[in-house]
């Protein structure tokens, strides 16, 4: 037996947990006009896919993420977007309200909203409105979330 502490992945519920939050988030980002066009696939499912592994080794899950798409290098990958003070905003608007639906403990919920905050400030890249600027035209096979 191991005196190990629970990763934070393993003590909020492990994969079921992250696919949730993953899948409530991109019901809200099928339906936004401004986040859905950032998508290249039709299907948000390979997004879907790619932020869930992604969140999974972050937080101390699978190493998935890394070892089908290397390091995360989350500003490079979301360059080509978009992704203004408005985008930025819509994203966190769609992921508290998965982050809500998880109906985590305090401990839990905060830090994970922490991080989620930092991340969603970290990625905005212009401040022009949507369609404005060189990276409104770009739509590579990266998804926004990574």
């Amino acid at each position: 037996m191991t005196d190990a502490p629970l990763s934070f992945y393993e003590e909020i519920g492990g994969h079921d947990t992250f696919a949730k939050l993953v899948d409530i988030f991109y019901e809200g980002v099928a339906q936004d006009d401004v986040l859905k066009p950032m998508y290249p696939e039709e299907d948000l499912g390979p997004a879907a896919e790619r932020l869930t592994m992604f969140l999974e080794q972050y937080w101390g899950g699978p190493t998935t993420y890394s070892e089908r798409r290397g390091h995360p290098r989350l500003r490079m990958r979301h360059v080509p977007f978009h992704v203004n003070p408005d985008a930025r905003d819509r994203w966190l608007k769609h992921m508290r309200t998965a982050v809500d639906a998880l109906e985590l403990a305090p401990i839990h919920e905060v830090a994970l909203w922490d991080y989620l905050e930092r991340a969603a400030h970290a990625m905005v890249n212009t401040f022009e409105p949507t369609g404005v600027g060189p990276a409104s035209q770009g739509r590579p096979d990266l998804g926004l979330t990574h």
